[in-house]
This record gives C-alpha cells, structure tokens and sequence, in this order.
C-alpha cells in the first residue's frame, strides 16, 4: 500500500502566473527620459563651447597721454566675445609683443587699446594726412592699422591711374558721410613717413583733378 500526501483542498501544487513583462528598453518613458539627458548634454556641452569663444586683449589699466611708452604696467587683460575676427583684430592681442610700442593717442582708463593707438616710435612720427575717400574706392571693412597703397584714378578716363604712396598706414576712418550711393565718402587718415614727404605736392595736385583709391594689402 502506498501513501500519498494530499494537501487539504487542492490536489496540485499552485503554478505562479507568468506576466508579460516588456523589455525596458521599449519602455517610452525611458525613452523619453534617454533623449531629455542627451539633448541635455548637447545644449550643455554648446554653452560651454561659447563662453570659451572669447579673445584677450589688452584695456588700459589707467590713462595713457600720447607719447607714453608701453607696458604691462600700464594694461590689464581682459576676455572679450566679438561678433566677428576682423572687430577682434582691431584691437591689441595679449600675447602681443609690447617692446617699442608707443601710444599715438590718448588712451582712457579701461578702455580696449586699439591696433592704431599703439604704434612704434617711428610711426608715431609721421605726418597725419586727411583724405576724403569714396566709398567704391576702398574696401568696405578698412579699418585702422591697416596697411594700403594709394592711387589716384583721374577723372579724365583717357589718362592713367598713377600710385601716390606705396605700404602707407592707416591710422583712422570715419562711418559713411553723405547719401546712399556714389556720393557718399568717408574721411580717412593715413600716416606719411619722412620720406614720403616729398611727393606730397604732386599727389595733392593729383588728387585736385581725381579720386584718391585705396587698395589694402594682405598682412
């Protein structure tokens, strides 16, 4: 004879039910939450990539006269964000040589030094000349410190246009004056060296009966 257990009320041991569990990663909420972390991190990593899109540059720490030699003791360094290299090239870089610079003009306290305001000994000595340019005649985005040749394109188009100064600097430009159009000029100044002089008589008379041009070149 043989014996069997039989438990009170249920003749079968009970089988747990089987649940269909989804895989988490088909949950869409851990999906959304997956994308909200790396769209997070994207946007993180872009702030950081634009606060280090800055240039350094040299603010005078206090006023500078004109004449005054430069150094570190007169400047400070500041971290500036520009809209564009050509508004940051206008200004002197900190990791610019200073050695013989001067200051061609007055300098405020914190202001940015500009590229025409610190010039060596010799290019403070030259001679400031006006010229009043139209402004088809030069590129849009002159700016001082540039370096240009001058020409002069007489307004008789049966003569020749004929170079005045070759490598001359400029030391500063004005915004547009006039209307929109051919009229409308600007009022450049450029340096002349000592050795330059000497054509200055010609050029003024050449410039009497044309249009001064300016062309700038690279560098």
């Amino acid at each position: 004879m043989v014996d069997t257990a039989v438990r009170s009320g249920f003749g079968a041991l009970s089988v747990p039910a089987q649940r269909n569990r989804r895989a988490r990663w088909k949950d869409g909420r851990l999906v959304l939450g997956v994308l909200l972390v790396a769209i997070t991190a994207l946007a993180g990593a872009k702030l950081l990539s634009a606060a280090d899109d800055t240039t350094t540059i040299w603010a005078a720490k206090h006023d500078l006269q004109a004449g005054t030699t430069l150094t570190g003791d007169d400047l400070t360094t500041v971290r500036v964000r520009f809209t564009s290299s050509d508004d940051a090239s206008r200004y002197v870089a900190a990791d610019a040589d200073l050695k013989g610079l001067v200051v061609a003009r007055a300098v405020d306290a914190g202001e940015f030094v500009p590229r025409e305001a610190a010039v060596s000994e010799s290019e403070r000595n030259r001679t400031e000349l006006p010229l009043s340019v139209a402004t088809g005649r030069l590129p849009s985005d002159t700016a001082g410190g540039d370096t240009v040749d001058i020409w002069v394109v007489p307004k008789e188009q049966s003569q020749p246009a004929k170079l005045l100064w070759s490598s001359v600097r400029v030391l500063q430009i004005d915004a547009v004056k006039g209307v929109a159009g051919g009229s409308a000029r600007r009022q450049v100044l450029i340096g002349l060296a000592p050795s330059d002089l000497s054509r200055l008589p010609a050029a003024l008379t050449a410039m009497s009966t044309g249009e001064p041009t300016l062309v700038r070149r690279a560098g």
